[in-house]
């Protein structure tokens, strides 16, 4: 419902509207509530330091507190690459092995992000990778000590905007490709679909080029191996395609 909201406050008479819409809903729904008061007040925007390089705003982003994630993550896990790189690949948030070792796509999604790069003929170390969000969503599972990912909600991924922003300001890239729906949607609209429109270039004021492809994660979750297969050679051609857009703006 907030992305509703902060659409209707960009017509006329439409913030004096959504306030008196918010203090109903607010009235009738607590978890509604709750909802619009942390998307409200809980930022990261506090502890971003003003025009910091990438290493500034690593050191700054290890003490967040912009929202309630930091409690049950180890650390932050913040982007990595050269602030030189051309594009830039944008994540939901880091997973169990991220969280544990401070590097985001390390784990079992990164040796496949790392797998189709290599087949894309993208050198993952000229590359920026980050995520939407910073800090390890899970719950624990049932039986063991296995955590599980938990999607983050609207208010999380608001709440971590700013370092992402910032993360773009300081790279400056080329093209940005948003891999998954959390991403995607984030970053290109809440009506994105990233099954009918990946690969797609999309104008956006992140990055001259902005596109989308499906999550690393995704191919470890197919059923199949023949899905696994498919889903690894659309990830692949993707990447081959921002490749090419890559050199072409370098030319």
């Amino acid at each position: 419902m907030p992305d509703v909201l902060s659409a209707m406050e960009g017509f006329t008479g439409g913030r004096e509207f959504v306030a008196s819409l918010k203090v109903k809903v607010m009235k009738r729904s607590p978890k509604a509530a709750q909802e619009i008061r942390k998307s409200s007040e809980d930022s990261a925007a506090r502890f971003v330091p003003p025009g910091g390089s990438l290493a500034d705003l690593k050191r700054a982003a290890a003490t967040c507190k912009g929202c309630d994630l930091w409690k049950n993550a180890t650390q932050t896990v913040f982007g990595e690459g050269t602030s030189r790189a051309t594009i830039m690949l944008v994540g939901e948030q880091p997973g169990d092995q991220e969280d544990l070792k401070g590097r985001p796509f390390v784990g079992p999604a990164g040796r496949i992000l790392d797998d189709a790069l290599a087949e894309a003929g993208i050198d993952r170390t000229q590359v920026y990778v980050t995520n939407v969000v910073k800090h390890f969503k899970w719950a624990a599972a049932e039986r063991g000590k296995k955590r599980i990912h938990k999607k983050p909600r609207y208010f999380e991924i608001h709440a971590c905007r700013p370092w992402l922003d910032c993360e773009i300001q300081a790279v400056r890239p080329q093209v940005v490709v948003c891999m998954g729906a959390t991403a995607a949607q984030a970053l290109l609209g809440k009506t994105f679909s990233v099954t009918r429109q990946h690969g797609q270039l999309v104008e956006s004021s992140l990055a001259p080029f902005a596109t989308a492809t499906i999550h690393p994660s995704a191919i470890l979750r197919a059923p199949t191996s023949e899905m696994r297969h498919q889903q690894m050679r659309t990830f692949v051609n993707d990447l081959k395609q921002v490749a090419q857009l890559a050199m072409r703006r370098a030319a």
